[in-house]
Formats: C-alpha cells, structure tokens, sequence
C-alpha cells in the first residue's frame, strides 16, 4: 500500500472523528456519525490495510502479472466519501409574495417599512425589474412553435401535394362565381350593404339561408357519428385567452374585433370556436384515463378581414361567418396528437368526398404555418366561377403550444402532472363551402343542383332556380347540364 494511499485513509478518518461532534471541519457538513459506526469502520480499514500489504508484496513477486493486471487485482477501499459531501446542498427557489411586493398600492408601506428597517431594499428597483420581466414574458409569447420535421421550408408557393381526391368538372359554358349565380337566384346579397353592414358582408335569403343550415346540420351529424362531444361555446373571450391560443390581439396585423373597453370590459370577438374551445380547460387538470377527447362546436367567427384580392372579395373572405369547428386534447406525446391529427383530416376527407367535391390536401410549408401550429394540412377545392385553387378547411397539431400558455395538464398513468397536447380543424366552414357548392354544381340554365345527401336537410329540396324557372330538367352524365 502506498503513503498516498494512507493518507487518503487518514484524511477519512479525521472526517469521521470530526463527525462525532457535529459539523466535520474538513467537508463542512454534518455526517451524524455514530460512535459504533465509527470504531466498526476503522476495524474494516485495520484489516484491509494488512490484506493490501501482503496482496501488494505477493503481486511484486510475480513475474508473469504487469502493471496494469496487479492494479486490478488490487480489492479498494470499502470506505469512500459520499458524493454528496463533494456537492454543494441544493436550495429550492424562494417563493415570495410578489403580488403584494409589485402591487403599486403597497409601495409607500414597503418604502416606510424598509426606511424603518436600517434602509435595507429597494422597491422601486423591484418594481423596475418586474416591469422588465413582464415585458420578456409578453416577448416570450410570440416566439412560435416547433416545426415538424416533415413540414416543407419556406413559403406558401413550398406546399407539399399529399392527396387529390375527386375529378375535375367539365362545362361546356362558362361558369358563373357564386355572387352572379346567388345574385341571379335572389338568394345572396353582396352589393349594397354597405349601410348597413359595412364591405365583406352577406345576406343568405331563402333556400340559401336554409342550405347554410342543412351544412351545419350533416357536418354535426356526421361528428357525433364519430364520437365528437357537442359544445356550446360563447362568441366573446378575453385577450389573454385569444393571445395564448396564439393569436395576436394587439399590433397592426391583429384580425381580432375588440369591443369598446367602456361599454364590455376587455372583452374581443372569437375568431373561431377553437379559442372558445380551448378556454373551456383553461387552468383545468383532465384524467388521462379520459384522453384523447374530441369536441365539436358550432359558431360564429369574427375576423377584420383587410385582403385586396379581387377572387377573395364576394363571400371567400368575409368579417363574419359560421363555421362548425373540431377541437381535441391528447396526452403529451407526439403520437398520440399526431394520430388524433390524422383523424380530423380524414373525418374532413369524408365529408368533402360525401359532398362530390374535387379536392386535395397540401402539407404546409413553415411560412404559413400560424404560431400555434406544429403541422397543419390544408384542405383546397376547384372554384371554377373564380378559377383557382381555394382553401375550405384546415386542421393543425399545435402540440403543447397551447396548452403551456393555458396550462391545460393532466395526470397521466403514475399520477404525474403533464401538458396536454391539443389539435384543431375546420369541419365546414359554411360561406366557402356555400361557394364550392354553388360554383361546382351549376347548370347552364342558371339552376343549381345540390349534392343528394343535403336533401334530407332541405325543407325547399336540393334544387336552386331561378325565379319563374321550372324545376323540370335533366342532368345528363358526366356533369354536363342540358
């Protein structure tokens, strides 16, 4: 045994002796040794000490051992210091009043208090870095979520084809938009409603009215169908809501209407039931034996449109809509809100193919992908009176994005406290839905001829004419009209 050695030994042992009398001088922590523990210790060092003797003089003797073998074969000390004696002790964070500290009404007590206390603090240096805090936490909320790896970089013009379903329709006249078609059926208004509704407005009149219904009424039926729970949400939330789902409540790009601060309070208008839909577990902790749970709501949307493109005036992108939303919360796993992700896209996929629409579905590329959205899939139909390509639905993965600003958690199987996961999608949103319906199934003689599982939720039937048009004509195969 080598000097070295013994002294390490030493060293341990003055640890000890010093234990017996509270804090050991060498470590400075208390050990709370034991007097037998002590005398039991130095008696295992004792005989190790001679073994090691006659073990190192045995291994000198042996020619056929190196260096290195006669090291291994070496036994070592059962006494070793702790790990903890070598780690500094961990404190948790101090957890102070700081409602009372930066509340502005408590300044003038602390400042006498702190003036009465030999003038030790300084609030208003407090209240500073609170302020600076505040503002870094608002920051904080603007940086978005984590991108998926599949998602396509760059702009919209980046979107990746997942699928196309349904065939292009063929006309051998020219398609009318769906403000000529409504128009010429007195049964939309656009034009002159400025008085009384300001631009990016709309009346539904008659069959047009009932056909915005009976699409709120398939989509729903066909949700429950698939085990969506029916929410009523309300239409008006306030801006901490709306911001931490991730939408901008303030600056000049916001689309959320705020109501007078004098008349409501803080109060906005939803611009989807989403935000209503996510608020419904703000600050709630869910049974993960309960997850993934999904729910439906039917709503009107609020949104201060300011697009200038000419093919998105008319009823594509207006200031109000009703729209039938899907919302789900799964437990914290990429998995999981990726499967309930690939759910709502394919409930989506059988109601369009229900309605015989020509569609596809584009992987969207990171530019437009919204703050919350970890993937988001967008669903796009033929306009043919407007001659583009135009979005009629989405869905997105916004993982735990929302739910952390939120805090929606959970227990999960050993009774651990999670962040939830939580995804959305459009089921119908009706203004555009009208419009695809319309434009797709035109006839020449200006009637419409609606999709034959509307019907049952038709009181005026399926078929949209003119007025002083009878209703007796053939629809000839292929989707041409007669």
């Amino acid at each position: 045994m080598k000097k070295k050695d013994l002294f390490l030994i030493q060293i341990d042992f003055n640890c000890l002796s010093h234990s017996l009398r509270g804090v050991c001088s060498l470590c400075h922590q208390c050990h709370q040794v034991s007097s037998p523990l002590l005398k039991r210790t130095l008696s295992t060092l004792s005989r190790e000490e001679s073994d090691w003797k006659d073990k190192e003089k045995s291994s000198e003797c042996s020619s056929d051992l190196d260096s290195r073998e006669r090291k291994s074969t070496r036994k070592e000390s059962p006494w070793r210091q702790p790990i903890a004696w070598e780690e500094h002790m961990q404190f948790p964070g101090p957890q102070l009043n700081w409602e009372y500290l930066c509340n502005p009404d408590n300044t003038d007590i602390i400042q006498a208090n702190i003036s009465n206390r030999k003038g030790v603090g300084d609030i208003h240096r407090v209240h500073q870095l609170w302020k600076e805090h505040k503002k870094s936490r608002k920051k904080s909320l603007n940086i978005p979520n984590l991108s998926h790896p599949a998602s396509p970089l760059g702009e919209e013009a980046n979107a990746k084809l997942v699928e196309k379903h349904g065939q292009q329709r063929e006309f051998n006249f020219k398609p009318k938009t769906v403000v000529e078609l409504g128009e010429a059926l007195q049964l939309l208004k656009t034009s002159d409603v400025g008085m009384t509704t300001g631009p990016r407005t709309y009346y539904f009149i008659g069959a047009l009215a009932e056909l915005e219904q009976a699409l709120v009424n398939f989509t729903l039926h066909k949700l429950l169908k698939q085990g969506f729970k029916l929410v009523s949400v309300p239409d008006l939330l306030y801006p901490n809501v709306i911001d931490r789902c991730g939408f901008k409540t303030e600056g000049e790009r916001t689309q959320v209407y705020k109501l007078p601060v004098e008349t409501y309070g803080l109060a906005c208008l939803a611009g989807t039931a989403e935000m209503s839909l996510a608020g419904l577990f703000l600050n709630e902790v869910l049974n993960g034996r309960d997850l993934p749970m999904k729910l439906t709501a039917v709503s009107r949307c609020y949104r201060a449109e300011t697009s200038d493109i000419a093919e998105e005036k008319g009823i594509y992108r207006v200031h109000q809509f009703t729209k039938v939303e899907m919302f789900g919360v799964t437990a914290n796993c990429n998995d999981e809100s990726e499967q309930l992700h690939q759910l709502l896209l394919d409930v989506e996929k059988d109601l369009f193919l229900s309605l015989g629409l020509h569609f596809r579905i584009l992987d969207m590329p990171t530019e437009e992908l919204g703050a919350p959205a970890y993937r988001k899939f967008d669903v796009e139909t033929w306009m043919p009176g407007s001659g583009k390509w135009g979005e009629i639905s989405s869905t997105s993965n916004c993982t735990d994005f929302q739910s952390r600003r939120l805090n929606i958690c959970y227990l999960d199987s050993v009774g651990g406290l999670q962040f939830a996961h939580t995804v959305n999608g459009t089921a119908c949103a009706v203004p555009r839905m009208v419009m695809a319906l319309l434009e797709n199934n035109q006839q020449q003689n200006g009637s419409v001829v609606l999709p034959e599982v509307l019907k049952p939720y038709m009181n005026s039937g399926n078929i949209l004419c003119p007025p002083g048009h009878q209703k007796r004509f053939t629809r000839i195969s292929g989707r041409k009209s007669s």
